[in-house]
């Protein structure tokens, strides 16, 4: 009887995907979350070795503009855009390739963190197909909906001054 691999009974890591993934032979951005923050990796691979490239945590935010007293809300909308704002912007900035995204063993579920983070990487500049249906809205990618308001715009134009 065959044994699953101990990162599969942990729900951590599906290996079909990550070797379909591997063989594309292309770089990937890999979106994770933990229980305050959102990170994002640009990440190659040569053989089943990986390289992680370029590393963002939302708790990069807080250099750049985002409120101290918002400092409970990194895992958010806004927060997830900006995450994927601030990797596009770097990635682009040291010239790298065109990823794919790479996001493990979640659920894709349309308008939530994860398609804000995407929205995020194509307003930067990379070149991600993904249909605008799927984006949450405007305003809640601006944080509108938010008991602590963000000053989105300025946050968003000193990632630009700083990438």
């Amino acid at each position: 009887m065959k044994v699953a691999k101990r990162r599969r009974k942990e729900g951590k890591t599906d290996y079909l995907k990550r070797l379909k993934l591997l063989k594309s032979g292309m770089p990937r951005i890999a979106f994770r979350r933990s229980n305050r923050y959102l990170m994002a990796q640009y990440i190659t691979s040569k053989g089943a070795q990986d390289k992680v490239v370029i590393e963002v945590n939302s708790k990069n935010l807080l250099n750049h503009g985002w409120p101290k007293e918002a400092a409970g809300s990194l895992k958010s909308i806004p927060a997830s855009y900006l995450t994927g704002y601030l990797i596009g912007k770097r990635a682009l900035k040291e010239g790298l390739d065109t990823p794919i995204i790479d996001f493990g063993m979640y659920r894709v579920l349309h308008k939530t963190r994860l398609f804000a983070f995407i929205k995020g990487l194509i307003d930067a500049g990379v070149e991600i197909k993904c249909d605008e249906g799927d984006f949450p809205a405007e305003e809640r990618v601006k944080g509108a909906h938010m008991k602590n308001k963000i000053p989105f715009d300025k946050v968003k134009q000193n990632i630009e001054k700083g990438s």
